[in-house]
């Protein structure tokens, strides 16, 4: 392509002045709009730290339950059993001294108005039935085997319903006093049996004389 030379104006006007004037402010404003960019992307805020997550506190493991302690085992308490004692045999008794030694005679008597040999007379009398009839239906013996009047030791765990403790009581056994009375039990009992339709109650009969 071959530029004609001829063509180029050889004297700028005004037009042109005008034309290169604008182009240059154009120039200009492009160089100045890069340099803006440039700088702006130069400095671009750093951006910001993104915050660590807090710290997961440690689930502590869970503890096993720690068994109360189990109190210590005691022997079981026996349960106290009352029985209920017929009253035919100490109705048999009772009759039996009134048979033999017209004990609830003596005893429903009103001794008060009389002599002190009479009643000496009757409790003599009355001494021999009771005494008949204890050695023909019991067999006696003493609870304790040593003298009356001697010190005697009951250790621990005697038994409470055989020896009964009397006077200044003070602390746990083992207990030392004096035998005072050696007590009573009865290692044999024969009482006569009751025939069928029998009414205890009836200690003693009443007497009619014709």
């Amino acid at each position: 392509m071959e530029i004609d030379i001829n063509l180029i104006p050889a004297t700028l006007d005004v037009v042109h002045v005008g034309l290169a004037g604008l182009a240059a402010v154009s120039l200009l404003l492009s160089l100045l709009l890069a340099i803006i960019a440039i700088v702006a992307l130069r400095r671009k805020p750093a951006p910001l730290p993104v915050p660590a997550p807090a710290p997961v506190p440690p689930v502590a493991p869970k503890s096993q339950p720690v068994p109360s302690p189990q109190p210590a085992r005691s022997e079981p308490v026996k349960p106290v059993v009352i029985r209920e004692s017929t009253p035919d045999a100490a109705l048999q008794l009772l009759g039996l001294l009134q048979q033999e030694a017209r004990f609830i005679d003596f005893v429903q008597e009103d001794i008060a108005r009389h002599a002190d040999a009479d009643i000496g007379a009757a409790v003599r009398v009355v001494h021999e039935g009771c005494r008949r009839v204890l050695k023909q239906h019991f067999e006696l013996e003493p609870v304790r085997t040593e003298s009356e009047g001697s010190r005697v030791t009951l250790p621990k765990g005697f038994d409470a319903s055989s020896v009964r403790v009397s006077g200044h009581i003070v602390g746990e056994p083992p207990f030392t006093g004096a035998l005072i009375h050696r007590g009573w039990r009865a290692s044999r009992v024969n009482l006569p049996k009751l025939a069928d339709g029998h009414d205890a109650h009836v200690l003693a009969p009443a007497e009619v004389e014709l």
